[in-house]
């Protein structure tokens, strides 16, 4: 148990954390028992640390095999969970496999094995089934927002996973809600149960409105609420995707700065709408429920219903956005003229008047640049703020969030000093590298 601490210890050094939660406490009390586990934990909660600081304990230097194993619904949780791996600085190999890529690859990757191995249930279980790494040495799986992917219909992915392997000592299954029945194919037994779910963590500082439109046509409605927010952070949450794309297109004719994200995206542009919105390029960002959870989107003012949710899990995973560690939020109900508030909705959101006449919002006073080289080329965050210092001739307060994907970066910079930057960098090289250097569309 000493070294066990020395090794947390300097992990939270890593991370620049200086201690742990209840939850990431209970997660490895719960570890040191040997059972499976099971947690109930929203989004934002620290979570993934809590389930990752186990599977540091259990990894065995010696052995250069898989040796454990992480099922996510998304691609998105799946980067995300690497990148707080990555910030651990254990020494292990780690790699991710999810679609929306090419697969030779990550097999190409696979063939010096990580010892942790992130992936999507779909390109898992087709690595798994064409032997592209070996299973024989993991003894530990996290099945994380196991709730979310029976959701989206991995079950029989998941399954077909589990199925080959066979080496499993211990299970951990995370969920944001009790509601999910255990389907006997996870092999959990006996588990400990660990709940930290919104129900037990009410959001304190969370107001939550109801938003009666004029007409059965909520859009106009939902343009004056967003005015009325002006430049806070709002995500918008819409039932399916067509209305997703609908809502965007509408607000884009509005000439209101916006992003849309859904599951059918192409893998670029679900990051490119993501860095905007996260960076301030945009402040409305519409979404099905795939971005209630898993999605790391920090400071979110507000929350809006567009589309009435179908559930009450849904209704408590979209208002889980907001007023986190906390933080104060507002929840919006936009409601039809002749449209009810579904009864599972409690307590009432309190009735909420749009004032008659609401400007339209100013313009975002960031803007995003696309630069076409990324880890891949061995480009790093510094390089890129070094570059838009000297080449750019940015000041510090010009230069916002800067993102390094695989293969593409995205750098937030002053709307004003846009076109400027553009013409000082047209023809300059980032590491003698010529690359394609624009506004991120």
């Amino acid at each position: 148990m000493k070294n066990n601490s020395k090794l947390i210890d300097n992990t939270l050094k890593s991370m620049d954390i200086e201690s742990l939660n209840a939850m990431q406490l209970a997660t490895l009390d719960a570890n040191e028992k040997g059972n499976d586990i099971i947690l109930l934990s929203p989004t934002g909660s620290g979570k993934t640390l809590a389930y990752l600081l186990p599977i540091l304990l259990n990894l065995n230097p010696e052995i250069q095999k898989v040796q454990a194993l992480i099922i996510a619904p998304s691609r998105e949780l799946a980067q995300q969970i690497e990148q707080v791996w990555r910030s651990m600085s254990t020494g292990y190999k780690v790699n991710t496999c999810f679609g929306g890529r090419p697969s030779n690859k990550e097999k190409r990757d696979l063939e010096v094995p990580p010892a942790l191995l992130i992936g999507t249930p779909g390109r898992l279980q087709d690595h798994v089934e064409r032997e592209n790494f070996a299973t024989d040495a993991i003894r530990l799986i996290v099945l994380d927002e196991f709730d979310k992917s029976l959701e989206m219909g991995f079950s029989e992915q998941m399954e077909a996973i589990l199925s080959r392997v066979p080496t499993i000592e211990k299970r951990i299954l995370t969920s944001a809600t009790d509601a999910v029945t255990v389907p006997e194919f996870t092999g959990i037994k006996n588990p400990i149960k660990l709940d930290y779910s919104e129900k037990n963590n009410a959001l304190k500082g969370l107001e939550s409105f109801s938003v009666k439109a004029s007409s059965n046509d909520k859009m106009a409605a939902l343009f004056d609420l967003l005015c009325y927010l002006g430049n806070d952070s709002t995500l918008i949450f819409c039932n399916q995707r067509e209305v997703v794309e609908k809502v965007s297109a509408y607000l884009t004719t509005r000439k209101l700065a916006n992003e849309f994200f859904h599951g059918k995206l192409e893998q670029p542009d679900r990051e490119r709408a993501l860095s905007k919105f996260r960076n301030g390029s945009c402040t409305a960002f519409i979404s099905t429920d795939l971005a209630s959870r898993g999605l790391d989107i920090p400071e979110i003012k507000n929350i809006i219903h567009f589309d009435v949710p179908v559930r009450i899990d849904e209704y408590i995973h979209r208002n889980g956005r907001t007023a986190r560690m906390n933080a104060e939020g507002k929840s919006f109900v936009l409601l039809a003229a002749e449209e009810n508030l579904p009864d599972f909705i409690l307590p009432v959101p309190l009735a909420f008047s749009l004032p008659k006449l609401v400007s339209a919002p100013p313009k975002p006073e960031w803007s995003t640049l696309y630069i076409g080289k990324g880890k891949k080329d061995k480009i790093s965050k510094m390089d890129i703020v070094g570059f838009m210092f000297k080449k750019g001739q940015l000041a510090k307060d010009e230069l916002g969030m800067v993102e390094v994907k695989e293969y593409y970066s995205f750098v937030a910079v002053k709307t004003k000093k846009v076109k400027d930057v553009l013409q000082l960098v047209e023809n300059e090289k980032i590491k003698n590298m010529k690359t394609k250097i624009d506004l991120a569309k």
